[in-house]
């Protein structure tokens, strides 16, 4: 009879414990599907989602949707075709483009000092990086050194725009956007505006962004955006201790005199801090909700694009979830951060419990 030696046991034992582990773990990320020209399309049952609840969804946000269950449309509503502006859903492309920027090293890394742009910044604004840019912690047109203080920036965003497409990519932002990311097929066309830097797309060809981080920079097989961008910043990169910048009559300075995305450089919300990485937001405890995650019943790793006027693009990695929606009907972004009756909470609870699985 043959005898194993304990150390031959170990090295069994730690083999098949390691075998069992990536089995359990490619069994939990069902890679999802990836449209064409068009989507490929599910009814809820056949993707074991409640049709009822989805229903109640819809009910509840109007405007026009999609919801994609990995990979395929369950459910839609309104207008597929029709083409709208996103607002600042549109953010977190301009963060896809500076992945690339690295990536093609146009940039050294996220961290690369827009003053090498040849911007004339002023001293303290000396060290202001893409990353402070991506993250609402430029400083730009605020009192505070880039990192000090976060402030929901528009300002800051048109600076992070003009310095990618004009200065990095030298191209218009469309051309840039298209040559990078054509290959994902858009069913409707996807453009930029020519007088304002944000997107055009129907519900159907905005889900396709969220499925390409979804997937963490694959399309179809074919790794178009190395993983390790998803992995490192695909989560909050605003410290959650961070200040809010001064407010005042005389704390506004666009002295680069390049107007704004579309807001102040201090507007919308103040709850970044802890929650807000690369334009987007994430279930996450923040400064002002320190014991409260953004969104109660969501889960922990869900994320979200968010522009005015109910323009909301949501990812749900743990379930191959997205929920495209233009114009809905959302409520405030801020009020309802950390409570259970906020409409965002709400919304995203009601997909989660028609997801059957």
């Amino acid at each position: 009879m043959m005898r194993i030696g304990w150390m031959d046991f170990q090295r069994s034992w730690w083999t098949i414990s390691c075998t069992v582990l990536l089995v359990c773990q490619a069994m939990a990320q069902s890679i999802p599907v990836f449209p064409g020209e068009h989507w490929q399309e599910r009814s809820p049952a056949e993707a074991g989602m409640d049709a009822q609840l989805l229903d109640s969804l819809v009910d509840m946000l109007g405007g026009r949707g999609c919801v994609v269950a990995d990979g395929y449309i369950v459910r839609s509503w309104g207008d597929q075709s029709e083409r709208s502006d996103w607002m600042s859903a549109v953010k977190p492309v301009f963060s896809t483009m500076l992945f690339f920027a690295v990536e093609e090293g146009k940039l050294t890394s996220v961290d690369a000092k827009i003053r090498k742009l040849g911007w004339p910044l002023l001293p303290k604004d000396r060290s202001m990086t893409f990353a402070h840019l991506a993250n609402m912690i430029s400083g730009y047109a605020r009192p505070e050194k880039p990192g000090k203080a976060w402030a929901y920036n528009d300002y800051a965003i048109q600076l992070y725009h003009l310095s990618l497409f004009d200065r990095v990519f030298k191209q218009p932002a469309t051309e840039a956007f298209m040559q990078r990311l054509g290959v994902m097929q858009f069913e409707h066309k996807l453009d930029f505006r020519e007088d304002k830097p944000r997107i055009r797309a129907s519900v159907r060809d905005f889900a396709r962004i969220g499925l390409f981080w979804l997937s963490k920079g694959n399309w179809a097989g074919n790794q178009i955006l190395p993983r390790k961008y998803f992995d490192r910043y695909m989560k909050p990169h605003v410290r959650r201790n961070l200040p809010h910048t001064k407010s005042g009559p005389k704390t506004h300075n666009d002295y680069l005199g390049i107007g704004t995305f579309g807001g102040g450089s201090d507007h919308f919300v103040d709850i970044g801090a802890g929650i807000y990485g690369f334009n987007w937001w994430f279930n996450g405890t923040g400064r002002l909700h320190p014991d409260k995650l953004t969104w109660p019943d969501a889960t922990p790793k869900t994320f979200m694009a968010v522009g005015a006027g109910g323009n909301v693009l949501v990812v749900i990695p743990e379930h191959n979830l997205i929920l495209a929606s233009a114009k809905g009907d959302w409520g405030s972004l801020e009020k309802g951060v950390g409570k259970s009756d906020g409409k965002f909470n709400r919304a995203v609870k009601l997909l989660l419990a028609s997801y059957l699985k």
